[in-house]
């Protein structure tokens, strides 16, 4: 009798990383509810972004889905807001700087824009908005990428959210990152490289011959709408991992239309919903991979990641740079297709 492997190890087509998924460790999925989650309190009082005009002059303000002109002064009857982070990571240059240091050594001046992306109410998150306030959250994504893809030294534009503490949100308020940097990281450098090969070989997309089959099988797929695709990744990095894809290939996610923003707010009302009620709302991050500023990229194609906070990477993890997750994509997907919303 053929002995039972108590794990697998699953191949990511597009990183060229292999991850394992530890079956013979494997939980049932209510296992990943954390019961004892991390806080930080900040009353309303104490909170910046509720007190936003202790803040940076607002760079864009919406109200109930529409644009509000404000010539630098925040309005009362706000629902998004972006500012310029106080405290930034990278300042804006027009210039950049490269130096050696030695042989090995180089480094260039650290130029970028910091902005954030807040909404109004303290305690709401993106499981408890409506549509439409996703909408609007999308809505300023799209247009300071617009706007921030024409300043000098921009090369890529990462869109960001994190909630909780354990996934790095320093606010309990709700608000998400938008920093440009005048590199492209190692990570999307290689997605670019993989993608581009296949569609040299084949002359198509990766990810929509993925999407293809995912939607054929349907073992992995926890929504879809007419325009985008919610499934947990084959070669998940994380339980419950979550990718948000459109159907129709696109390379930038700054050339989405009204109709697809809707579509895409629906999406994201589904996923974070549901994975909110399946593991009793888990720390987690999202984030946006789109083509780079500069060039074309017509072998690319856009997506948001969602990736809950279920397990702290150990010695093995950094070590190797090859994931564990103790639940199979399959079982995760199945389980948030149930959670009634």
């Amino acid at each position: 009798m053929a002995k039972k492997f108590p794990s697998e190890l699953r191949f990511d087509t597009i990183s060229k990383d292999w991850v394992i998924i530890a079956t013979g460790r494997a939980k049932r999925p209510e296992a990943f509810k954390i019961k004892k989650r991390k806080e930080i309190k900040v009353s309303k009082k104490e909170c910046p972004f509720c007190n936003v005009k202790t803040q940076e002059k607002p760079i864009l303000v919406f109200y109930k889905g529409k644009k509000i002109l404000t010539k630098g002064k925040i309005p009362k009857n706000w629902t998004t807001i972006v500012i310029p982070n106080k405290y930034p990571a990278l300042l804006p240059a027009k210039k950049l700087k490269v130096e050696k240091e030695g042989k090995f050594y180089r480094k260039i001046t650290g130029a970028g824009h910091c902005e954030l992306v807040i909404t109004r109410d303290h305690k709401k998150h993106f499981p408890d908005f409506e549509i439409w306030q996703i909408k609007e959250v999308l809505d300023c994504y799209q247009e300071r990428y617009l706007e921030l893809m024409k300043k000098p030294n921009v090369i890529y534009i990462s869109i960001f959210h994190n909630h909780g503490p354990e996934a790095g949100a320093s606010q309990p308020h709700p608000h998400s990152q938008i920093i440009t940097t005048p590199l492209i990281d190692v990570d999307l450098k290689k997605a670019l490289l993989n993608s581009k090969k296949y569609f040299e070989k084949t002359k198509k997309c990766i990810y929509c011959q993925m999407n293809e089959w995912e939607m054929k099988v349907k073992k992995r797929i926890v929504f879809e709408n007419e325009e985008f695709l919610v499934l947990c990744p084959f070669a998940s990095k994380s339980a419950f991992e979550m990718i948000i894809s459109p159907k129709k290939h696109s390379s930038n996610f700054e050339k989405m239309r009204e109709k697809e923003k809707i579509k895409l707010a629906q999406a994201f009302k589904v996923a974070m919903l549901k994975l909110s009620k399946a593991l009793e709302d888990p720390p987690y991050n999202f984030y946006l991979h789109t083509s780079p500023v500069k060039g074309k990229y017509p072998y690319y194609h856009w997506h948001f990641t969602i990736l809950p906070k279920t397990q702290t990477p150990a010695g093995f993890e950094l070590g190797t740079r090859m994931e564990i997750s103790t639940i199979e994509p399959e079982r995760a997907a199945e389980y948030l297709r149930k959670q009634k919303i």
